[in-house]
Parts: C-alpha cells; sequence; structure tokens
C-alpha cells in the first residue's frame, strides 16, 4: 500500500511540475464544466440541437474569455459581457440578409476588439466575447425569430459558466499561489533528481542528462516567475509577498549554482555557466573526473538523495531522521565540515549547503515555524540569519514605481493591430465570399486569431503556419469521429467536450494542438446540425489557408512591424533592465542604500521572456535563416546567463546589512561601473540604425585582479566575496560575449570579431 501511494504521489508531482499551479487543468474543467451545465439545462428545457450548439459555444466564449486575476473583477466583467453578447447576436441577426451592411459592421467589430485591447483584461474580454458570439450568429444561422430563445439560452450560458466560475471550479489567486507553489517545489525535486544523474552519467549518457538538466531548470524558473506574477493578489500584504519572493529566489538560485558547481567537479576544466543555458552546448571535458574521488563521491551521492528527501517530504511530516538529514547537509555550509577532496569537489558540497538553507527558508516561508528540538549549530545558526532577513524584508517599503512612456497613435500597438486585422479581415471576408457564401467566416476567424498575441510579421507567418498544419490533421480526425458518431447526439456531445478540454489544456503548449482540437470538434458539431460532409472540412481547409494569408499580407503591408525591429527593441528593454538589475546589486554590495533588488531582477526576466517570444520566428524549424537561428539562441542563451548571475547578485546583496556573512566592499562600484558602461555601448549600438555607434566594449583584466591591484591580499575561495566576483566575472565575460556576437567593437582582446554567423539585428528590413 505504500508503495502505491508513492508512485501516486510521484506521478501527480510529475504531474504538477508539468502543468504549474494547474492553470491548464483548471481553465480545461471550468470550460468544459460551464459547457456540461449549459447543455444540462438547455435538454431540461428540451431545446433544440441548434440552440445547444449556441449555448455551448456562448459558455465556452464566456469562460475563457475572463482573464483577470480578482474573483471581484471576473464577476464584473462577466456581468458586462452578457448585454455585449446579447447586442452582437442581435445585430447578427438583423444583418443577417444584408449582405454588404452586415461585412461593414464585422469588420467595424473586429476594429473595436481588437483596440479594446488597450484597456487592458477587461476590454480584451469584452472584445472577445462581442466578437465571438457575433461569429456564433453566423455559425447557427441566427435571424430575427430566432433571437427569444437565443437570448435566453445566451443568459443560461453566462449563468452557468458563473456557477462553474464562482462555485463548482473556483478560481481565487490565494488558491492559484498555492498550487503554483506545490508545484514550485515539485520542479525544484525534479532537477534535484537531475543533479544526481548528473554525478554518475556516463560520457554517452552526458548529452541526455544535460538535456534533461536545462529543462527542469528553465522549468524552475518558469515556475518562479508564475509565482512572481501572482505575489502582490495571492498574499495578505507586501511584506508576505516580499518574504515569499526571497524564498522562492533563494531556492531558484541554489539550485541552479548547485547544478554549475557539479558540472564543474565532474568535468577537467572550467564549465561556462552558458552550458546550462544553450542546447547541446558540450562539457569541456566529458570524462567524469568525479569517478576517481572515492568516499567524497560516495557522500556526495547520498547527500543528494538526503536534499531530495528534504524537498518532497510534505509539511506534516516529522522526525529526528528528517532533522538528522537537514543537520548534516547545512554542516557544509562550514568550511571545516567540508570533506577531503578536490576543491571543486568541495564546491559541490558547499553548493548542497547553501541549497539546503534555501530549502529550510522555502519551508519556514510556505508551511510556517518548524519543530526546533532537534537542531544543530549550524541548523540554529540558518535560523537566525532568517529570523534577521525577515525582519529586515517587514521592515524595508518598495520604491519602485514604474513610469514608461505609452506609445501613441498608430504606434500604439492595439491601435496597429486594429488596423491590420481589419484589413485583413476584409480581404478575408472578400476571398472567403468566392470560395463560399456560407462557410466565409472561417477565413475571417483565422485571419482574427492569428493576429492574437503576435506582435510582427515573423510571429504572424509562424502563427498561420501552426494553424494551417492543426488544421489538416484535425480535418483528417473530424472525419474518422464524424463516422464513429453517425447519430448518436449525446456520443457527439461527449467528444465535442473531450476537444474542449483539449484545447485548453494544450492551448499554451502548443497553437497547432489547439488548432488541431478546434477542428475535430467544429466536425462534430456539423454532424450534430446535419450539416457534416467531407466537402465541408476540405472547405474549411481552404478558408484557413485563406485566412492565413491574408492575416500575412496583412502584417506585412499595414504599418508591418518587422521581426529584427521588434527583437532589436526587446533586446534593448533587456539589456537596460540588465544594467539596472546590476548596478543597483553592485551599488549595494559596495555599501549604498537598500533597493528592491529582487524586483529588478524579476524585471529583467519579464523582459528576457518578451525577447524569447519575439525570437520564436526566427529560430523556428521553417526559417530559411539558418546562421540567424544559430545566432538568436546563442545570444538568447548568453543574456539567460548574465539574467542568472544578475539574480544571484540581487540575493546576495539583499543580505545587506543584515547578514553575518556578508560586508560591502567600495571597490565593487569600480566593477560595476564597467560592467554597466559596456552595456549602455550595446544598448546605444543596437538602438542605432545605422548601426555605426560610438565606442568600444572594455575587455579588460579580470575581476579579482582589478581589486587586487588596489592592494588588498588574495581571497579565499570560500569567501562570499569571491562568489560575488565570480558572478560579476561571468558577468563581464556574457557582456563581452554579447558585443562580439552583435559585432558591437571590442577593445583589448584582439579587436572585433563576428561570435556567431550572422545577426540577430540589423537595419535591413523583412521579417
Amino acid at each position: 500500500m505504500a508503495a502505491i501511494r508513492r508512485t501516486a504521489t510521484g506521478i501527480w508531482d510529475r504531474f504538477l511540475a508539468s502543468d504549474p499551479g494547474l492553470l491548464r487543468l483548471m481553465a480545461g474543467l471550468r470550460t468544459v464544466g460551464a459547457i456540461v451545465l449549459t447543455l444540462l439545462v438547455l435538454a431540461l428545457l428540451q431545446t433544440g440541437v441548434t440552440l445547444m450548439v449556441a449555448g455551448a459555444m456562448a459558455a465556452m466564449v464566456a469562460t475563457f474569455a475572463i482573464r483577470e486575476k480578482e474573483v471581484r473583477g471576473q464577476a464584473v466583467t462577466l456581468a458586462l459581457g452578457l448585454p455585449v453578447a446579447l447586442a452582437a447576436v442581435t445585430l447578427g441577426a438583423l444583418l443577417h440578409s444584408r449582405i454588404i451592411a452586415g461585412d461593414v459592421f464585422f469588420i467595424a467589430l473586429i476594429f473595436g476588439a481588437v483596440y479594446a485591447r488597450r484597456f487592458g483584461d477587461r476590454g480584451m474580454a469584452l472584445g472577445l466575447i462581442g466578437f465571438q458570439i457575433y461569429f456564433v450568429s453566423l455559425f447557427v444561422h441566427a435571424t430575427l425569430p430566432t433571437l427569444p430563445p437565443l437570448f435566453l439560452t445566451l443568459a443560461i450560458a453566462f449563468a452557468c459558466s458563473a456557477t462553474v466560475r464562482f462555485a463548482v471550479v473556483p478560481d481565487t489567486p490565494e488558491r492559484t499561489l498555492r498550487r503554483l507553489r506545490e508545484a514550485f517545489r515539485a520542479r525544484l525535486a525534479q532537477l534535484v533528481a537531475a543533479h544526481r544523474e548528473l554525478v554518475d552519467a556516463e560520457p554517452k549518457q552526458l548529452d541526455d542528462v544535460l538535456d534533461d538538466l536545462r529543462r527542469h531548470t528553465a522549468r524552475l524558473h518558469e515556475a518562479a516567475l508564475m509565482i512572481q506574477d501572482r505575489l502582490e493578489e495571492g498574499t495578505r500584504d507586501a511584506a508576505t509577498a516580499r518574504l515569499l519572493q526571497r524564498r522562492v529566489a533563494d531556492a531558484e538560485i541554489a539550485a541552479e549554482r548547485l547544478g554549475m558547481m557539479l558540472l564543474n567537479a565532474r568535468s577537467a576544466e572550467r564549465t561556462e555557466t552558458l552550458t546550462l543555458h544553450l542546447p547541446h552546448a558540450p562539457l569541456p571535458s566529458t570524462a567524469n573526473r568525479m569517478q576517481g574521488e572515492g568516499d567524497a563521491v560516495t557522500r556526495l551521492r547520498r547527500d543528494l538523495d538526503a536534499l531530495l528527501l528534504l524537498v518532497t517530504r510534505a509539511p506534516e511530516d516529522r522526525g529526528t531522521a528528517l532533522a538528522h538529514v537537514r543537520n548534516r547537509l547545512l554542516a557544509y555550509r562550514d568550511e571545516d565540515r567540508l570533506p577531503p577532496a578536490p576543491r571543486a569537489v568541495q564546491d559541490a558540497f558547499r553548493g548542497l549547503g547553501e541549497a539546503a538553507r534555501a530549502v529550510l527558508g522555502l519551508r519556514l516561508a510556505l508551511d510556517g515555524p518548524q519543530d526546533e528540538s532537534d537542531d544543530s549549530s549550524a541548523t540554529m545558526r540558518s535560523r537566525e540569519e532568517f529570523d534577521a532577513e525577515d525582519l529586515a524584508i517587514v521592515g524595508s517599503e518598495g520604491d519602485e514605481e514604474e513610469s514608461e512612456e505609452a506609445d501613441t497613435g498608430l504606434k500604439r500597438p492595439t491601435t496597429r493591430a486594429a488596423f491590420q486585422v481589419s484589413v485583413g479581415s476584409a480581404l478575408a471576408i472578400v476571398g472567403g465570399e468566392f470560395l463560399s457564401t456560407q462557410r466565409w467566416y472561417w477565413a475571417v476567424l483565422t485571419c482574427w486569431v492569428v493576429f492574437l498575441n503576435t506582435a510582427s510579421t515573423g510571429e504572424v507567418l509562424v502563427k498561420g503556419y501552426r494553424r494551417l498544419v492543426g488544421t489538416v490533421l484535425g480535418v483528417v480526425a473530424g472525419v474518422a469521429l464524424a463516422g464513429l458518431v453517425g447519430n448518436h447526439t449525446w456520443t457527439a456531445f461527449a467528444l465535442v467536450l473531450l476537444c474542449v478540454f483539449g484545447m485548453f489544456f494544450t492551448a499554451p503548449l502548443s497553437y497547432a494542438l489547439m488548432s488541431f482540437f478546434v477542428t475535430a470538434m467544429l466536425g462534430l458539431l456539423y454532424t450534430l446540425l446535419n450539416t457534416y460532409s467531407l466537402a465541408t472540412l476540405v472547405l474549411r481547409i481552404e478558408e484557413t489557408a485563406l485566412g492565413a494569408a491574408c492575416g500575412i499580407i496583412a502584417a506585412v503591408l499595414v504599418l508591418p512591424v518587422h521581426t529584427d525591429r521588434r527583437t532589436d527593441e526587446h533586446l534593448g528593454t533587456v539589456l537596460v533592465r540588465l544594467r539596472e538589475a546590476v548596478s543597483a546589486a553592485v551599488h549595494q554590495l559596495s555599501g549604498g542604500p537598500a533597493v528592491e533588488l529582487l524586483t529588478r531582477a524579476r524585471d529583467l526576466d519579464t523582459a528576457l521572456n518578451d525577447l524569447r517570444g519575439s525570437t520564436q520566428p526566427l529560430v523556428h524549424p521553417i526559417t530559411p535563416l539558418r546562421g540567424r537561428r544559430q545566432t538568436a539562441r546563442y545570444l538568447v542563451a548568453l543574456l539567460e546567463t548574465c539574467a542568472y548571475h544578475a539574480r544571484s547578485l540581487a540575493a546576495t546583496a539583499e543580505l545587506l546589512p543584515s547578514s553575518r556573512t556578508v560586508a560591502a566592499d567600495p571597490r565593487l562600484e569600480r566593477v560595476g561601473r564597467r560592467i554597466a558602461r559596456n552595456i549602455d555601448l550595446i544598448v546605444a549600438r543596437v538602438s542605432d540604425e545605422d548601426g555605426d555607434g560610438d565606442g568600444e566594449v572594455v575587455s579588460g583584466p579580470s575581476i579579482a585582479s582589478m581589486l587586487e591591484a588596489d592592494g588588498a591580499p588574495a581571497l579565499r575561495p570560500d569567501t562570499v566575496t569571491l562568489r560575488v566576483l565570480r558572478h560579476l566575472q561571468r558577468l563581464d565575460e556574457g557582456v563581452v560575449g554579447i558585443a562580439r556576437t552583435l559585432d558591437v567593437p571590442v577593445a583589448g582582446r584582439g579587436g572585433t570579431r563576428r561570435a556567431q554567423e550572422g545577426r540577430l539585428t540589423g537595419a535591413g528590413g523583412g521579417s
């Protein structure tokens, strides 16, 4: 029985890690629940199949359109959505027989729905409801005589959506944050398990183990960012939010640092931090140097298993054995408790001690006070450090006030997108009418969706390609499902529900998969409406291809935003955020006043995520520019590496002044100025349209030698100051690497050269 329970727990933990916060699962269940409840109510009222289809689609729209985090905001938006839906279906029925007027209004509705995004989540939701319900009216051929039952159907659908959202599958910020915290622990456990595999990996297994290590490191970072996004609404006050933010950041940084130390321990040469962020980057040496260390490596394996036990244990678990494990790992924070081994292996044990401390801090922040009766002196010291840090965090006040100048006029993204979608939709209406006077709106729907959450020509192209692929595969599935269903209405509805769940569960993972489920669902809906035919589904492919083509044409010709321009904008933002985070951390480590460092680090992570998204067209397999794809991957990996070191510096600097182990060093200010100046030069080069900005990036002596040149004694390998210097050194090297990749002149290392073939940025044109 215990083995079954452990297996079930392990499966659930893996699922938690794959779906942080169960956000995709809850979205799918909430949508399916709303549709099921709507169908049940309509069935009890003996409603016809057409109205049941309309009710199911309206319930789906009313559920997925709401994106706000606060429950009150969701309720207000849902209440406003019903009159919007009633107005949309009324206009759809009124314009049913007026082709020209109906088309003109549809284009105006599309423009308004897209433009409404500028008003935030509520504007986006109401615009989406208006567009989709108008589409429903076209789908079911709404007319004036059918309006009264349609009104009742929409009211029932919205009421059922509210019932499921607020009563059956409630979603509050507190609950979401709690699930995200559990997902973070599950992903942390997966990363520690990958660390354990790395210790014994044979050379032929190393590539696969490294891929697992990179994937789990990236997933842990993703979970940390999702928690950051929910902290403000999901915690009782700002002090609690800052405390949880700090503990999550500590755990993330400690886990990533442990991975780097293990990589260094098994390699005969120094491993670059870039190894953890660049796909397929090999180790300097594939031979495992740790295999000859005997007892030390045996102890390392045992302690990695112990760390995994600490991460995965339930909050209510108690016992002397767990306390003993925790005490043993925390003891590695003391230099005299390290086992005899080469320095690189001892660093791995130091990393274990820091990771155990981070896990303890995470437990205290998430689960409250722990039993202290079996604490060792090392554990007591860690608890005292946490108490001092907690007091400093509670007593601090955030001073960050973002004030970014927004674009205006046609430069505003929502305005530009509204014009683009309107023009593309007009083309899709004209072309769609030539293909089919009954199903032309499919082309418009495709044109609409390829512009959702896209901001450049390349992104529209990639999304259109994915939708077409998913549609073709969905047609094949729709043909098979329609043959299986036949005239069994409730079987078809059951399969529709499965497709709806698949849509929402896979949407964040793969747009092609989502399109597959949408098309398969449409085949079933047409079966229910007795309008199914193979020709109908083939027409679906043709209309989808036409809509994607119209969207791409509009993106290219109407106020275009080329991919290189988009990536340059995001790259400049990332570099500015990097400079701000590093400069603030170094200033505080040099004795300056305290600021919200982790907030700056998370702003950097957010900007980096935006850059990663904007480079998707460049790294997609269909791109013909192979050299550019490699450059984009390399540059993003360099920036991810710099962001890791910036987070580490921020976490270390926030220990001041409460820590007993970290002291300010005024000499670091000099180092920070050099790194900041180099970043400023790169930003100037990226933002310079002619690509001929003045100045050279300085690549001089190592950071440690700069400090030792001031007459200070050599630093010991176990000091926190040396750790800070290591992060600064890697940052300095990373910034120089970015400069060379972007062909920015570098002084001090043999002039200028390209680090990779091709460039991510450039003044020349297309997408």
